[in-house]
């Protein structure tokens, strides 16, 4: 009998009674401490749902609401591309990989001038990760500087709508009605409102202040995404030591309290509404006052969220593929390396900010290569060993014996291309042949990738109609140049 099987890499580290506790913690922060929503309708719907209203603007939520909206919540999430077609199945240990929005400054992919980011830069890396498969999602990579804030974003979703098919995660920080112009657009997108709600085709990314603040914009996106199935991601940023306890579990309580927060006002809004959990939680490193996206504590924290998420039934995101290097050099590809392959172990569904450099300041095209190079590894890593009579391979070996070699046996020729790849940048030559073809470094080879795939590569066209209206609605003049 021929038996096939896998042996796959896990990785955990909290059993049932930890969870709990953990879960209990974040419960009596809302229960007696309470969080301060600044937005009146939220307040007295929460309050009619049986939450208690202290002075304003505190609410105290009670562990039967939470429970409550646990329940309620949905369950497996599927987002959807720009064709139409499922792409990311948001169930447990279903893991995408995709870059992070809103970074200020860019490295110019022909100078590798580090300068204010464009829109062009936006469009760029769209049309990049719509050519690299390892990547599953696109964020905006770019804060272009030249757009005014009341267009930003529509025109963000405009650019990398028509430069890939894949789905995109989108920010908010404006005002309401950018997000309103934008969501229309993703309506146009799928076809009308009723086809969005059934078929979501972005998500949107919305942060609050912490500790335990929710401000009325930040409620105002929750609200809007509640009411019109947009699929949420509500999360704190949590810098232990400021905005949180300075011990890891204290700043993970926190986190879960918050995120917890943002679940019961979106599902007392509406109940079965999409939404994603997670948390951003690293330490201040208190000599330079950066928020360090390499420590331990931010790898420690996303396997926390993504156990914990699996224990509630909820989507959960996460972070991977960033480093506090300024450039890309060896520095970038150790914090880029563990990032990615310890979120995806620990199972998260969505893994953002691939290409980040400079702590989320800055990022370039050669980092984005970097990290679908990664994770490429992380998913053959992930795959594991089959294990057949085929793959042990008992009668070839036996058939070779002591002191030969397995290169010309059938064997060899039937599964060699099996699990093979190519790098897109990586160097696999000798010392003599890497000196010949000028001793290049990585980020140089890489950032020659980048430039030949967005030279070679053409994403599916927007239909002309659909253009014409994606960029009335983001009031653009023009698609910007590449």
């Amino acid at each position: 009998m021929n038996c096939s099987t896998s042996w796959s890499p896990h990785l955990g580290m909290l059993d049932p009674p930890a969870m709990e506790r953990l879960h209990r913690a974040a419960v009596q922060i809302l229960e007696t401490t309470g969080l301060n929503v600044h937005h009146p309708v939220m307040r007295q719907q929460l309050a009619a749902a049986g939450a208690r209203l202290g002075e304003e603007p505190r609410v105290f939520l009670p562990g039967a609401l939470i429970d409550c909206a646990l329940r309620s919540a949905r369950r497996e999430v599927v987002i959807y591309n720009r064709l139409g077609q499922p792409a990311l199945f948001l169930s447990p240990h279903r893991v995408y990989f995709g870059t992070g929005s809103d970074l200020v400054f860019l490295h110019h992919p022909l100078t590798g001038e580090r300068r204010k980011s464009t829109l062009a830069d936006v469009a760029r890396a769209a049309r990049l990760c719509d050519a690299l498969p390892e990547i599953g999602f696109v964020m905006s990579a770019a804060l272009p500087d030249e757009v005014p804030n009341e267009n930003r974003e529509p025109q963000q979703y405009a650019s990398i709508v028509a430069n890939t098919i894949k789905p995109p995660i989108m920010t908010n920080f404006s005002r309401l009605g950018t997000l309103e112009r934008m969501h229309a657009m993703a309506c146009l997108v799928a076809g009308d409102d009723r086809l969005f709600r059934s078929h979501p085709n972005y998500v949107l990314y919305g942060q609050f202040v912490s500790p335990l603040q929710h401000d009325p914009l930040a409620v105002d996106r929750l609200v809007f995404c509640a009411d019109h199935e947009v699929p949420l991601i509500y999360i704190p940023t949590i810098i232990a030591g400021t905005s949180g306890p300075i011990t890891v579990a204290g700043a993970l309580a926190l986190a879960v309290a918050e995120t917890l927060a943002g679940l019961v006002m979106h599902q007392v809004r509406h109940a079965g509404a999409p939404f994603i959990f997670g948390a951003c939680l690293s330490r201040m490193d208190m000599r330079t006052m950066i928020f360090p996206y390499g420590s331990p504590e931010w790898r420690l924290s996303d396997l926390v969220m993504a156990e914990l998420a699996r224990h509630y039934g909820l989507p959960v995101f996460g972070t991977g593929g960033a480093t506090d290097s300024q450039v890309v050099d060896a520095q970038a590809g150790l914090e880029y390396a563990n990032s990615l392959l310890i979120g995806a172990l620990a199972g998260i569904n969505l893994i953002h900010d691939v290409g980040y450099l400079n702590s989320g300041l800055a990022g370039s095209l050669e980092a984005i290569v970097l990290g679908a190079e990664q994770i490429r590894w992380v998913r053959r890593f992930l795959a594991g060993i089959a294990v057949s009579e085929e793959d042990l391979a008992l009668e070839v070996i036996d058939a070779v014996g002591p002191g030969r070699d397995f290169l010309g046996e059938q064997h060899t020729l039937r599964n060699l291309r099996k699990d093979m790849w190519l790098p897109y940048a990586l160097n696999h030559t000798t010392y003599e042949a890497w000196v010949q073809s000028g001793a290049r470094d990585y980020a140089e080879r890489a950032a020659d990738v980048a430039r030949q795939l967005l030279r070679m590569h053409e994403p599916v066209p927007l239909a002309p109609s659909l253009a014409a209206d994606l960029r009335e609605l983001s009031r653009l003049s023009e698609w910007p140049a590449l």
